[in-house]
C-alpha cells in the first residue's frame, strides 16, 4: 500500500490506529493551536483528542501529490465537545505533508478554513 492509500486509511479510522511509522522521528507539526517537533508529541496530541472528544470524524475530501515531495489533503474534522449540552463542532481545512529523502513525513502543517474564534463560537 503506498503512502497516499495509508493516509486515506488513517483518516478513515482517525484517531484510532494511526500509522505513526509514516512520520520521521523529528517531524515538524503546526496548526493554529499547536507547534512542535517529534512523532511522540504528535502521537500524544492525537491520543488526547481521542480521550476527550466524542464522535470524532476526519472526512477526507481529497489527497494528491502536489509536488514530488509534497502531499496535500483537504478535509473536515468534526466532533462532539465534552460539555453538558454536547455541541457539534467542525473545522474544515487542508494539510501539507512534506516527505524527506526516506519517504517519511517530516513536516505536517494544517491550515484551517476558519478562525480559532469561529471554532470557539461553535460551543454556544
Amino acid at each position: 500500500m503506498d503512502i497516499l492509500e495509508r493516509i486515506k486509511a488513517d483518516y478513515a479510522r482517525f484517531p484510532a490506529d494511526q500509522s505513526y511509522e509514516l512520520y520521521a522521528p523529528d517531524v515538524y507539526f503546526k496548526d493554529p493551536l499547536n507547534e512542535f517537533r517529534g512523532v511522540n508529541r504528535y502521537r500524544q496530541m492525537i491520543g488526547v483528542m481521542g480521550q476527550w472528544l466524542k464522535q470524532i470524524e476526519l472526512e477526507l475530501y481529497s489527497i494528491e501529490r502536489s509536488q514530488p515531495d509534497t502531499l496535500t489533503t483537504r478535509w473536515q474534522l468534526s466532533w462532539v465537545a465534552p460539555l453538558p449540552w454536547q455541541p457539534k463542532m467542525a473545522i474544515p481545512g487542508r494539510s501539507e505533508l512534506k516527505l524527506n529523502e526516506q519517504g517519511l513525513i517530516c513536516s505536517h502543517i494544517d491550515y484551517w478554513d476558519c478562525s480559532r474564534l469561529d471554532v470557539l463560537k461553535q460551543l454556544f
